[in-house]
């Protein structure tokens, strides 16, 4: 089932289930999806791929939210955040281990034949079409960076 039939089916799930805060999440979910197909146009609708990066982005706002709202003392709102990003994380697919991603670095590292760190790019290139689902880019950077000699 792709993303979008699942967004459909979780919107109507909790609908039925009265489950009011869930439906905000995911009717905002939809809401920013409809803006992300609408920017890409004329071009087809944005793939799986596209879906992922967005939910990705949208956690990572809610992320930088919840920091904030503590510092600010807002418990309340820091919890309403977290709450979003556990409905979003639940639609993004699994992330790779620290073991899982060292195993990924150092098979991508062999495939681009890097030796050195001005290789890192092709190394990066390599992840990104193999893992780009499954893997943080944030955190496969400096382990690529160390792995590399950089």
């Amino acid at each position: 089932m792709d993303l979008r039939t699942r967004f459909t089916e979780e919107l109507k799930a909790a609908m039925r289930a009265g489950e009011a805060a869930r439906v905000s999440i995911l009717r905002m979910v939809t809401a920013k999806l409809k803006d992300t197909d609408i920017a890409a146009r004329p071009g087809p609708p944005v793939d799986d791929a596209g879906i992922i990066a967005m939910l990705r982005g949208m956690a990572k706002s809610r992320a930088e939210s919840v920091t904030m709202y503590r510092q600010g003392g807002r418990e309340e709102l820091a919890a309403k955040e977290e709450a979003e990003i556990a409905v979003i994380e639940s639609f993004l697919p699994q992330q790779l281990d620290d073991a899982a991603m060292a195993a990924a670095v150092d098979a991508a590292v062999a495939e681009a034949g890097a030796s050195t760190i001005k290789e890192m790019g092709k190394v990066m290139a390599v992840l990104r079409a193999k893992h780009a689902a499954t893997l943080d880019m944030a955190k496969a950077g400096p382990m690529v960076k160390a792995r590399l000699g950089g």
